[in-house]
């Protein structure tokens, strides 16, 4: 720097000069910001807690998606309670420095760099090692911690698990219950405030006691990266309770939940039984005050002019707000009906006190269920569920034709279909050759059949044969013809038995007799006519031989 006078006034003239250029190494280097002291002699032990060198090497290695790979830190390795550490591996622009500083003693005339208390000068060179692409961060909250008792025999097995013992896995047995839910705090333990802890210490006996309730943590609690004002509150659901133990006579206090599952489902009896119920259960009939009275008044009027219902068919009957409130209250259907869980009348709701064993009128609403296995049933997911569930009913709240062709899911005429499967009520088929095959009178039974309902094998055949051919002609957009279900409905010849049908068998079950499937001695015969046939086939073939 230069300084000239001119007058009054000074001007300063700075001279700059350019940096000197530096090559850059093309090496590539990885850092890990370990979340603690790292001394030379503990690097190793550092490593070991990441889950060894491989484990590192693979986090870096990997190409990153949507989701950055992770590093878990352990500081409590080898114990499978305790939950690690969780790292992101992140891209960066860095550069690795090396720094080396020399000492010397000062000598006279010296103009140091940097001196020290003990008058010697430190000397500095800095060198540009390689570039960090990648590094390793711990950034994100640390999960919460949980210590259980280690001798406790969950722990144990859960530890001979992890380490593959199989002999420790075999040795383990379920210890009874000794419910010791509260038990003497060692006096060792840190004092803390009973109303942090949630334990009610008996400070008149000086006698501290802790939580006994061997809850044994998840896998993981939680992967929030910021704090969360949870707002803890007390489960309203949650009752004080007092339980006497009938043995011993002491009494214990518990806590139970007030809301948990009730069996408000409808009575459920087997064909078998000679009764059926004419008044709801005890626990459904003292939901009747708490129904809503409007919409039972509505169920017991359907009830009255057809005793017997699918609950597709029920539905269909009401709106969509008054379907939500039959779904979501669950006892407004058992306190009018009860269910069949085997025979013709198998999931259909039935009028308490009515029992269509008795009453041949009771035909029209067998019901005939056959499953389309070109298109077999995926049970979707629950969220999927319930979004198309809101869809459809706001879909149907604002659209009045939609809701009008849902009205007529349960029935079928012929001509169109609304479903992939066919669960249909005799009384609910409108197709007029159908109809005139169901309303016949002249093959039906004097007692009621398992299978087969007041119908005959062969009028019952006749009605499904019919009622298949049509239904699956129409998910493959053609509408049958007369013609082509009397061909289906001529006996093979020189017997009196319908043609056999292409659809596999049905196995013999409680289940699926509803469905066609044959009586237990109906199929022995079978069986036994098959064997015999072949062995009289291969009797044939040796002669011929």
């Amino acid at each position: 720097m230069e300084t000239s006078e001119a007058g009054p006034s000074t001007i300063f003239v700075t001279k700059t000069t350019a940096a000197v250029e530096r090559p850059l190494p093309s090496k590539h280097f990885y850092s890990i910001e370990y979340p603690g002291y790292v001394q030379p002699k503990s690097v190793p032990l550092a490593v070991e807690r990441l889950g060894g060198q491989s484990n590192i090497d693979n986090a870096f290695k990997r190409s990153s998606g949507k989701t950055e790979p992770l590093l878990e830190l352990h500081l409590r390795p080898g114990n499978p309670f305790a939950h690690p550490v969780p790292g992101e591996v992140v891209h960066t622009h860095n550069i690795l420095l090396k720094v080396v500083k020399r000492r010397r003693r000062k000598r006279d005339g010296d103009v140091p760099s940097s001196s020290t208390a003990d008058g010697s000068v430190g000397d500095y060179t800095v060198e540009a090692m390689g570039v960090i692409p990648k590094t390793a961060r711990f950034r994100s909250m640390v999960d919460y911690q949980y210590q259980p008792d280690m001798d406790d025999p969950i722990a144990k097995l859960r530890t001979a698990m992890d380490t593959m013992d199989v002999e420790g896995i075999m040795n383990f047995r379920i210890p009874p219950e000794q419910e010791d839910y509260v038990v003497p705090e060692d006096p060792s333990a840190m004092d803390i405030d009973p109303q942090l802890t949630g334990t009610d210490n008996n400070h008149q006996s000086g006698l501290k006691l802790k939580s006994n309730l061997r809850l044994f943590p998840p896998p993981l609690f939680s992967r929030q990266n910021i704090p969360q004002n949870y707002n803890y509150k007390a489960n309203p659901a949650s009752i004080m309770t007092t339980v006497i133990n009938e043995e011993t006579g002491e009494e214990k206090k518990r806590l139970i939940n007030r809301m948990r599952w009730k069996g408000f489902g409808p009575i459920s009896i087997a064909f078998s039984d000679k009764v059926v119920p004419d008044k709801p259960s005890p626990l459904v009939e003292q939901q009747r005050e708490k129904a809503d009275q409007t919409l039972l008044k509505r169920i017991e009027e359907l009830f009255q002019e057809r005793p017997v219902w699918t609950r597709v068919a029920i539905f269909n009957q009401f709106e969509p707000f008054e379907i939500r409130e039959l779904i979501n209250s669950k006892y407004l259907l058992p306190l009018v009906s009860y269910v069949f869980a085997d025979g013709p009348w198998r999931d259909t709701q039935i009028r308490l006190g009515y029992d269509p064993r008795e009453d041949p009128e009771a035909r029209f609403y067998q019901r005939l269920y056959f499953r389309n296995t070109n298109h077999p049933i995926v049970r979707p997911s629950v969220v999927s569920k319930r979004q198309e569930d809101r869809a459809q009913l706001a879909q149907n709240r604002f659209d009045s034709n939609v809701r009008e062709e849902d009205r007529k899911s349960h029935i079928f005429d012929g001509v169109t279909v609304t479903k992939e499967t066919a669960a249909f009520q005799l009384c609910d088929i409108h197709d007029p050759m159908l109809k005139e095959i169901i309303e016949d009178e002249e093959d039906l039974r004097e007692e009621c059949n398992e299978r087969d309902g007041w119908y005959s094998t062969h009028a019952f055949e006749r009605i499904k044969t019919v009622l298949r051919h049509k239904f699956f002609s129409l998910l493959g957009g053609h509408v049958a013809s007369r013609e082509e279900c009397e061909a289906l409905l001529v006996p093979q010849e020189g017997t009196n038995k319908l043609p056999q049908r292409p659809a596999q068998r049905l196995r013999f079950g409680k289940h699926n007799m509803a469905k066609g499937a044959m009586p237990p001695e109906d199929a022995a015969a079978h069986r036994l006519m098959q064997t015999l046939q072949q062995k009289a086939k291969d009797g044939r073939s040796q002669d011929h031989r």
